[in-house]
């Protein structure tokens, strides 16, 4: 799961800009109730997520319980190849590809994983010109959709697939894989990117707790750097998870309405608003003691390190926290550190009065009017594939159908029912709605002008002009 994107596209509770009063009160109304049910989701989150002792393992289902039988029938295939293309690398990949191993049992395809590269809009435009798409793509942003449908690659979605999203899906999710009111997309996997993990036996050598404000993570972050443990681990090579930083400081702090129109650009990074949330977010960029190897070391540091790093060493490890999506746990399966025991989970601290939920996820498109490429979508929309991947942790599905009882730990099956019991009220990834060129970018755009601030946190006015400059010229001015 990433921060990546292609072209501007909103759910319906956004939508345009309302012309009277009248749809202005409403769209005030909806705002307001999306912020309590955040705050709900936020708070119970913060029950389950740091509560998930022995005791609350004995009262969970079975974990990873064995798969039940197939609930959607797929057409035989003998014979015929697919090529499935998505950003994913190392356990997700390898995860998934026991997704793909299930439907070729299933329907006699032979199907073939191919790794795609950032971003991927222009990796498929090079295989599209080169007359060799793959049949089915899984694209980890909106607007990245959008750009598969202006572009004339992507191929509506056929009955079958068409059935799995309606008996499986809310109404939000449908509408964020669609465009133009056609349905292409299949969210097959969908993230929580607003959650904290932690060492737990760094937190106890410091002898803090999981704090629930903004204010209480920089005092926490101050003690566990007083006892020789740096606070947190950055990702900075990966300016996605930049991104994800910004958006739920901003959205906790500036709130939804103001949320929704920076991501649409209807505001300029030059906002106040914006001027507040990098000044909020240099509090803990700007104390080289609090970053695991200072700016620089962060800077260098890509994502599955900055995971790893924080959960080897024992109860000295390199950093005590590191922020990321619900997908943390594929790498902290790569340690020796066990999800539930010695890596916890607390939700984004407040900034604001409410405390943020940023969601995010990967849309599969078929590329082909193939059989077998439906045939995928199809799988890919129905609980049996995602049950699949739910088992090896670090991943979270909005398909309501979905057996809880499929995710190995209480910390990932209590994440999934918030996800689901949200249901259309979330708010998506921002840079995942923003053009390519600003959004989904390694080395250019917000990725770029996030590093830099990242490099630099005194500078927030330098950033926001370089935020602005590249947005203005993403979105057409």
């Amino acid at each position: 799961m990433r921060g990546r994107h292609g072209t501007s596209h909103t759910n319906s509770d956004t939508g345009h800009t309302p012309t009277t009063s009248r749809r202005r009160a409403k769209r005030r109304t909806r705002a307001r109730a999306r912020a309590r049910t955040w705050a709900a989701l936020a708070a119970a989150g913060a029950l389950a997520l740091t509560g998930c002792g022995d005791g609350d393992k004995k009262a969970d289902p079975p974990a990873g319980a064995t798969q039940s039988a197939p609930r959607v029938e797929l057409p035989k295939l003998s014979g015929e190849k697919l090529e499935v293309a998505a950003v994913w690398t190392g356990p997700e990949q390898e995860n998934f590809t026991k997704v793909l191993k299930e439907f070729e049992k299933r329907t006699g395809a032979t199907v073939t994983f191919v790794p795609a590269q950032d971003p991927i809009v222009t990796f498929l435009g090079t295989k599209i010109a080169g007359g060799a798409p793959p049949d089915v793509a899984l694209l980890p942003q909106v607007g990245a959709l959008v750009s598969a449908v202006k572009n004339k690659w992507a191929q509506p979605v056929g009955p079958q697939a068409q059935a799995q999203l309606n008996a499986n899906y809310g109404d939000g999710w449908k509408k964020l894989g669609a465009v133009d009111g056609t349905q292409y997309g299949v969210y097959y996997k969908a993230a929580n990117k607003s959650l904290v993990w932690y060492n737990a036996k760094a937190f106890e050598a410091a002898g803090v707790q999981p704090p629930k404000t903004w204010k209480e993570l920089l005092e926490v972050a101050d003690t566990l750097s007083a006892s020789g443990t740096p606070a947190v681990s950055v990702a900075g090579a990966d300016g996605w998870t930049l991104t994800d930083w910004f958006e739920n400081v901003y959205l906790s702090q500036a709130g939804p309405q103001k949320y929704d129109q920076l991501a649409k650009h209807e505001i300029k990074w030059t906002d106040d608003s914006v001027r507040q949330a990098l000044t909020t977010l240099g509090e803990l960029f700007g104390r080289k003691d609090f970053l695991a190897g200072g700016q620089s070391g962060a800077l260098a540091t890509e994502f599955p390190k900055s995971v790893t790093q924080t959960f080897t060493g024992g109860d000295r490890p390199a950093a005590a926290m590191v922020f990321e999506g619900d997908f943390v746990a594929v790498n902290i399966g790569q340690t020796e550190a066990k999800v539930g025991e010695d890596a916890l989970v607390f939700p984004f601290p407040a900034v604001g009065a409410k405390a943020p939920v940023v969601s995010g996820g990967d849309v599969a498109v078929a590329l082909k009017p193939s059989k077998g490429a439906q045939a995928l979508l199809t799988f890919l929309a129905s609980p049996d594939a995602a049950e699949i991947q739910a088992r090896e942790g670090g991943f979270v599905s909005p398909n309501r159908a979905v057996d809880p009882g499929a995710y190995p730990n209480p910390i990932q099956r209590d994440i999934a029912k918030a996800l689901i019991a949200a249901g259309d009220d979330f708010r998506f990834d921002m840079s995942d709605q923003a053009p390519a060129g600003f959004g989904g970018t390694p080395g250019a755009g917000e990725w770029k002008a996030l590093q830099d601030f990242l490099a630099n946190p005194s500078d927030v006015a330098g950033a926001q002009a370089k935020l602005e400059a590249e947005a203005a010229k993403a979105y057409g001015g």
